[in-house]
């Protein structure tokens, strides 16, 4: 039933009392003085019957909302432990998280710079044995009815076994 509809059957109920009274004391076949007594007791049962419906209406909440207490404590209180339990929980994760992200950042960091210097040191052993490759190379260009032949004397394939020989040591 709706608040609107609660409402509405009170007052009815109320408006129906009210006229029955009225039309009782009206159609009364005893004096008037009898009758306003009647209706003074009646009012004053009804009305000491409504307090004490009250009064044991309110001591029946009391007694069950003092009933139910401890246990809605006890599991506000389990839940309460539980929640800091989760909290404790997920702050050691995210610090074993972050102690675990600067140590593999530190690693990538180191192979990076590890990587980055071998680069380094065969580009520089490479661009060496370049230039000295290249210092015992003489090339001539004959023509020769219409054909370029390139001549390259023996030192250089002397010179370049022997840097590939000490390429092959440095490894």
């Amino acid at each position: 039933m709706t608040m609107r509809g609660a409402l509405g059957f009170v007052f009815g109920s109320v408006a129906g009392v009210v006229c029955g009274v009225a039309a009782g004391l009206l159609l009364a076949p005893r004096s008037g003085a009898e009758s306003r007594a009647m209706a003074a007791d009646a009012m004053n049962d009804a009305w000491d019957s409504a307090v004490d419906a009250y009064e044991r209406g309110s001591k029946a909440v009391t007694d069950k909302v003092g009933a139910v207490r401890p246990s809605v404590d006890a599991t506000s209180d389990e839940l309460r432990a539980k929640v800091d339990l989760a909290r404790e929980r997920m702050d050691q994760l995210r610090d074993s998280l972050s102690e675990t992200v600067a140590a593999t950042s530190a690693q990538v960091q180191e192979a990076v710079s590890s990587v980055t210097d071998k680069v380094t040191e065969v580009a520089a052993e490479m661009d060496a044995a370049d230039e000295v490759a290249a210092e015992g190379v003489q090339v001539e260009v004959v023509e020769e009815a219409g054909e370029v032949v390139e001549t390259v004397e023996a030192e250089a394939d002397a010179d370049a076994e022997a840097v590939e020989a000490e390429d092959a040591d440095a490894e």
